[in-house]
């Protein structure tokens, strides 16, 4: 089982699911881009948010080919979940440069997490399906955007330029 079973239900649960990850995927492009000014013109952090928009590009691509748009959706997400991980090394290399390291560890965490997720899943499959390696992978790639976002807002209002 995988979670985009959900995109091909009967009635209202596949257009409620491909629809939110259509706006889900549109969300982080916008994100992205306040990302990509947050970077400070590091190079390695824009080429990570580049690779991050990608990611996104992926999620609105899972939404816009159901799994039963074979091969499409399968590409789409392999897609997805191999950009994030590759994003954050990225990501990380650009905030260390910028002298952030909380902020550069706290990425590379969600990196290697994500990563871990997988290798776990793929090497002994303590799991039936991919649902529960895609959630974790999803909450760690939300919880890393949430936090940075604050974060982020916090910059920006000039409340704080600690990282």
């Amino acid at each position: 089982m995988a979670l985009s079973d959900l995109g091909v239900v009967a009635g209202a649960t596949s257009m409620l699911f491909n629809t939110g990850l259509i706006i889900s995927g549109l969300l982080t492009l916008a994100f992205g881009s306040g990302l990509f000014k947050f970077m400070q013109e590091k190079a390695l952090g824009e080429i990570g948010v580049f690779v991050f928009l990608l990611d996104a590009l992926a999620l609105i691509s899972i939404g816009v080919f159901p799994e039963n748009a074979k091969p499409m959706h399968y590409y789409a997400s392999v897609a997805f979940f191999a950009l994030f991980p590759i994003s954050m090394v990225l990501i990380t290399g650009g905030f260390l440069l910028m002298a952030k390291v909380k902020v550069g560890l706290f990425t590379l965490l969600a990196a290697i997490f994500t990563t871990a997720v997988w290798v776990v899943q793929f090497s002994i499959r303590p799991f039936y399906g991919v649902a529960i390696p895609e959630t974790l992978s999803a909450l760690a790639a939300s919880t890393w955007s949430m936090i940075l976002g604050f974060r982020m807002l916090k910059v920006a209002s000039g409340s704080t330029s600690r990282q």
